[in-house]
């Protein structure tokens, strides 16, 4: 259940409290931070993508039920804004591969480690280069750990269509590991 204080802040920012809104954005705004750093590690882009959320949820505040928790309804206006930003980075035909070079320079089988960020780095380069449909189903399923029905809440899919469209989106990951004549386990 959504909490009493997050439910008298809703109320009065209805009624045009502007401190009471303020109150939500300072509560809420690292976990949705959090959450948008899946779709964008450009600082300015990710405080653009947050500041979306919050006008988003202001602008649809009237829309809030009350069923679920807030932090919840946010969550899913943040992936639904994130993902749009993929569409938007598609159309714009900015994504980002790695070259032969980049792909040579990995420490794949030398038993060489690769640190947290290159890693991290390299996994969110690799999700770029599949269409935002899989990116995101892989995101929020093996990034984020979250389960059938929590990513078919959080995207508004059938759990069906969760499991079916994360299938899909590991076969490109794999397919893309094989162009690069590298083998995953």
């Amino acid at each position: 259940m959504p909490l009493a204080v997050d439910m008298e802040d809703i109320r009065q920012s209805r009624n045009g409290d502007s401190d009471a809104y303020r109150r939500l954005i300072e509560r809420y705004q690292h976990h949705i931070g959090q959450v948008l750093w899946r779709f964008s590690r450009d600082r300015r882009v990710h405080e653009e993508l947050v500041q979306d959320v919050f006008v988003e949820a202001y602008l649809s505040l009237g829309r809030y039920r009350g069923k679920a928790p807030f932090v919840h309804w946010l969550s899913r206006i943040a992936t639904r804004v994130g993902y749009h930003y993929w569409k938007l980075l598609v159309r714009r035909k900015k994504r980002e591969s790695l070259t032969i070079e980049e792909w040579d320079r990995l420490p794949f089988d030398s038993g060489e480690k690769i640190d947290a960020g290159q890693a991290a780095a390299l996994v969110y380069r690799l999700l770029g280069q599949l269409p935002p449909r899989d990116r995101l189903v892989l995101t929020l399923r093996y990034l984020e750990e979250c389960d059938v029905a929590e990513t078919a809440q959080r995207t508004g899919w059938t759990k069906s269509m969760v499991k079916v469209q994360t299938w899909r989106a590991r076969n490109k990951l794999r397919n893309l590991f094989k162009q690069t004549g590298r083998e995953i386990k």
